[in-house]
């Protein structure tokens, strides 16, 4: 009975542990695909629909092995790399300038902005 209750257990947390890392890679995936489509309206209404601040995942996701704002300008995504970048604490934007100068000027202009510069 104890094999049993501990077999138990130890899948429940098993299934626990891949449904949440399963959840933080389609959260990923999905944020990723946004900003590649240059979906605003997508973007904002997923992180809206699944409570999430841009900010809390920002750190966290990468896209082909670059961080949100460097694959958006990387795509020339202007309307959610502008998104990103009004959400972003200005320190991080600060961080990402040098990744932003090689996409649309569009972009760089709003980061420059954002950071009073």
């Amino acid at each position: 009975m104890k094999a049993f209750i501990l077999t138990a257990t130890l899948l429940t947390l098993l299934l626990t542990y891949t449904d949440k890392y399963s959840y933080a890679s389609n959260v990923a995936q999905s944020l990723c695909e946004y900003v590649a489509a240059d979906d605003k309206k997508r973007m904002r209404s997923f992180l809206k629909t699944n409570r999430l601040k841009i900010r809390s995942v920002f750190t966290g996701i990468e896209c082909n092995g670059k961080n949100l704002l460097a694959f958006a300008a990387e795509n020339g995504s202007i309307k959610t790399g502008s998104l990103m970048i009004s959400k972003l604490p200005k320190s991080v934007v600060t961080e990402n300038l040098a990744t932003l100068e090689s996409g649309p000027k569009a972009l760089l202009d709003a980061a420059i902005k954002r950071t009073g510069g």
